[in-house]
């Protein structure tokens, strides 16, 4: 159900002190059927399809407040913003995952992690060949996580760490991006095919960063925008978005979040 006119009331949490780009984020309401100065700006663009900075209505979120949360009620949408403000539904699971004929670090095991979207998974296959033809052997670690795994993990790093800390580092259950089924998680030989911070100095790492967008990823939680994605930084972690949407991201330097604060609706 798409709901219109629906205003956001409340403030929300969040773990770092520079959130001036969400607060903007949250100003413009660009996810909620806010369409008027969005048309605007389109009709002042005389082939809004063209620009690199327009984007079809239906590519932004559509929320629901359930239980006090912003619940995307379209969640097949590829360029869904899944974050600590918009969270999947409990019950969202992708139809179409798939395996992705890749080399996982865990083997050829058929595991609920070595699954994505059919979309994402064919684009990651282009991406793992082109890197190999570059000389750049790449792993996949980490894929598709159902809500119930990512209660699991969140659950235990709350135990182990406490909730503040839990939370820079593992997604609230229904605010992960690997229940979408368009994120995947990457490593390398040499790095001992561990998901930490050292892989962004690796040859592997290096080459994700400067290419991944010709594929449709993006680095989600880059080191200097750690305030506005409020995640850790994460070298490893990429999401697909189709190569229009990640070009744009790479040559503005840009996240998701600040992507749709530019963005306008057409």
């Amino acid at each position: 159900m798409v709901w219109k006119n629906l205003v956001l009331i409340g403030s929300m949490t969040v773990l770092f002190s520079g959130c001036s780009q969400i607060d903007s984020l949250l100003n413009k309401l660009p996810f909620t059927g806010n369409e008027s100065s969005k048309n605007q700006e389109s009709e002042q663009n005389e082939s809004p399809i063209n620009d690199p900075l327009s984007l079809e209505s239906i590519f932004f979120n559509e929320i629901k407040e359930v239980d006090g949360k912003n619940v995307i009620q379209n969640s097949t949408n590829v360029m869904a913003l899944v974050n600590k403000e918009f969270y999947l539904p409990e019950d969202y699971i992708p139809k179409d995952l798939v395996k992705p004929e890749v080399q996982f670090s865990f083997g050829d095991e058929d595991i609920e992690k070595s699954l994505m979207r059919k979309e994402a998974a064919e684009a990651l296959e282009k991406m793992f060949t082109n890197a190999a033809e570059n000389g750049i052997e790449i792993f996949a670690v980490s894929g598709y996580r159902s809500f119930s795994r990512q209660k699991s993990l969140y659950d235990a790093e709350v135990n182990r760490v406490g909730k503040e800390k839990a939370e820079q580092a593992v997604a609230i259950p229904g605010a992960s991006e690997h229940q979408s089924g368009l994120a995947m998680d990457i490593s390398s030989k040499s790095n001992k095919l561990y998901l930490n911070t050292a892989f962004a100095n690796t040859t592997e790492g290096k080459w994700l960063k400067e290419n991944a967008h010709h594929f449709g990823f993006i680095l989600r939680y880059p080191k200097e925008k750690m305030d506005i994605t409020n995640y850790m930084y994460e070298p490893w972690h990429f999401r697909y978005v189709g190569v229009k949407a990640a070009s744009t991201m790479y040559e503005h330097n840009w996240t998701l979040e600040e992507y749709f604060n530019e963005v306008k609706k057409i």
